[in-house]
C-alpha cells in the first residue's frame, strides 16, 4: 500500500506543481476538473447508499462555483445557486413519484456547495498578491500533515483518534501529523515574511483544519457505509479522499492570508 501511494504522489505531484506554477487557465482548468471528479464521487456514493440525487444539477452548480472563484467578476454564483434550487424542484413537481424528494434535493445541493464552495478557495489562494507562494504554503502544510499522520499512524499507532468516525486514525498519528505540518507551515511562512508568531498561528489552525476536513468526509463515507469514495487513485482511494484536507485547508489558507497577513 505505502509503494503504491508513493508511486501514485511521484507521478500526480509534478503535474499539480506544474499547473500551479503556470497559473491562469492552466490552473483553473486543474481545480475544475479535480472538483468535478469529486463531486462526481460524492452523489456516486450517495446514490449507492440509497438516495436520490441530481448529480446532473449538482455537477453543474459545483462548476459554476469554480468559475465564480475565477471571475468573481462575473457574479455567477447568485444565478447559479437560484438555479440549482429550484431546477429540481420544478422538475420533481412534473414527475408523479415524489418520494424522498427532499433529502435528495437537499444532498445535491449540499454536495455542490461542499466540493464547488470550499474548493474554490484554491483558485482565490492562487490569486492572491504572491499567490504561487500561498498556494505552496497550503500544500506543503497539508500534505506534509496527511503524510506524517499516516506514516506515524501505522509504525507508533496504539490509540485510537475519533474511532467512531475513523477506525483507523490514532492519536500517535495525529500528534505526529500535527507536529510536521507546524514545522512545514513555518518555514513555509519564513518564505512569505511572516513573522514567527503568524506563521506558529496559521500552522496551528492549518493542521487542526485539515485534520478535520479529512474527518469530515470520513463522517459521509460512514454514513453512506463505504470505506473509500472512489479507486481513482492508486493507494489513496478517490479524489475526494484526495482533496478532502486541502478543502478545509484552503479556506483557512485564504481568510488568514486576506484578515491576518496582509
Amino acid at each position: 500500500m505505502l509503494k503504491t501511494r508513493i508511486i501514485s504522489s511521484l507521478v500526480l505531484i509534478p503535474i499539480v506543481l506544474g499547473l500551479t506554477y503556470l497559473g491562469g487557465q492552466y490552473y483553473g482548468v486543474l481545480v475544475t476538473v479535480v472538483s468535478l471528479l469529486a463531486a462526481y464521487e460524492f452523489y456516486r456514493i450517495v446514490r449507492q447508499a440509497g438516495y436520490r440525487t441530481f448529480p446532473v444539477v449538482g455537477l453543474g452548480l459545483t462548476g459554476l462555483l469554480i468559475l465564480d472563484a475565477y471571475l468573481p467578476q462575473l457574479g455567477v454564483w447568485r444565478w447559479a445557486m437560484a438555479l440549482a434550487i429550484m431546477a429540481p424542484m420544478v422538475w420533481q413537481i412534473l414527475q408523479t413519484e415524489t418520494q424522498g424528494f427532499l433529502t435528495g434535493w437537499a444532498l445535491t445541493l449540499a454536495g455542490a456547495l461542499y466540493v464547488g464552495g470550499l474548493f474554490g478557495h484554491l483558485i482565490l489562494v492562487r490569486n492572491l498578491p504572491q499567490g504561487l507562494l500561498w498556494t505552496l504554503l497550503l500544500f506543503a502544510g497539508t500534505w506534509t500533515c496527511d503524510s506524517a499522520a499516516y506514516l506515524a499512524g501505522v509504525n507508533l499507532g496504539k490509540h485510537g483518534f475519533f474511532t467512531h468516525i475513523s477506525p483507523h486514525k490514532t492519536w500517535e498519528g495525529a500528534i505526529g501529523g500535527f507536529a510536521a505540518g507546524i514545522v512545514l507551515t513555518v518555514v513555509a511562512g519564513n518564505l512569505l515574511g511572516l513573522p514567527l508568531w503568524q506563521g506558529l498561528i496559521l500552522g496551528v489552525v492549518l493542521v487542526v483544519g485539515v485534520t478535520f476536513g479529512d474527518l469530515a468526509e470520513s463522517l459521509i463515507k460512514r454514513q453512506v457505509g463505504v470505506k473509500d469514495s472512489g479507486a481513482l487513485i492508486p493507494g489513496h482511494g478517490g479524489m475526494l479522499d484526495r482533496i478532502d484536507s486541502l478543502m478545509f485547508g484552503s479556506v483557512i489558507v485564504y481568510y488568514f492570508a486576506i484578515w491576518i497577513a496582509h
